[in-house]
């Protein structure tokens, strides 16, 4: 009994851990590139960061609800954190690019 109370709370640990970590990173990657592209795309800094800075709101909502929402704890971190950092990597590369 004890080790399934252990092993339930370390999986509520890691949901909140993925839910809270994970989908910060996932939306700074998000912002990152919604800033350059929009930026690439001709908009203004200022109506670029706007637009994005609100639509990040959202996707932080979405993802973190998704990430208790999802059966497999491993595909949460995998596309939380591993997308976060491909559209931050993404996002740095096309940064680069524009200057």
């Amino acid at each position: 009994m004890a080790a399934t109370a252990s092993s339930s709370t370390a999986h509520i640990v890691s949901r909140v851990a993925a839910s809270l970590l994970g989908g910060y990173a996932f939306t700074w990657g998000f912002t990152a590139l919604g800033l350059v592209l929009g930026i690439a795309a001709g908009m203004a800094f200022d109506d670029a960061h706007t637009l994005v800075y609100l639509l990040a709101f959202l996707v932080f909502l979405v993802v973190f609800l998704w990430a208790f929402a999802a059966q497999s704890l491993a595909r949460v971190w995998i596309v939380l954190a591993g997308g976060g950092a491909a559209m931050t990597a993404a996002a740095w590369a096309l940064g680069r690019t524009l200057h």
